[in-house]
């Protein structure tokens, strides 16, 4: 089976944060690195070159493919800020309705600007992907 290429690397994430050109998605990325660093209770790592994780869980597929992710994260993507959640969006209609100009894909929630959103139902659903993703881990060890 392939190794993953996604993994934990010892860059360091300031630096990294640091090297974003435009102002106001480096200002945004820190504070998804403060709010994502105080739900998680964990510190921020580099997941390969450009993925900021916080804390990890093992998963497993039906197809036996099997690795390990943070349980939250976020990249500055050139379009989208991107952040990588627990799957499962529909389940949180909801918070979603409140959440504000927003997209996603199948475990990532993508923003163009933090000032978009509303950022304590932000909160909100990174809390809630951040137990999903724990009680996942706790089921499968």
């Amino acid at each position: 089976m392939a190794e993953p290429k996604t993994k934990p690397t010892n860059a360091s994430v300031k630096e990294f944060l640091n090297q974003i050109s435009d102002k106001e998605r480096r200002d945004d990325c820190f504070a998804v690195l403060k709010i994502m660093e105080e739900i998680t209770g964990d510190k921020p790592k580099m997941w390969g070159p450009s993925i900021v994780g916080f804390g990890t869980f093992h998963y497993k597929y039906a197809s036996g493919r099997e690795g390990d992710w943070p349980v939250a994260a976020f990249s500055p993507r050139k379009i989208d800020l991107t952040l990588y959640l627990t799957p499962g969006f529909e389940k949180h209609t909801e918070l979603m309705q409140k959440l504000g100009k927003h997209s996603t894909g199948k475990s990532c929630l993508y923003i163009k600007r933090l000032s978009d959103i509303h950022v304590p139902t932000l909160k909100k659903l990174i809390k809630t992907s951040t137990k999903e993703a724990r009680d996942y881990w706790n089921r499968s060890v």
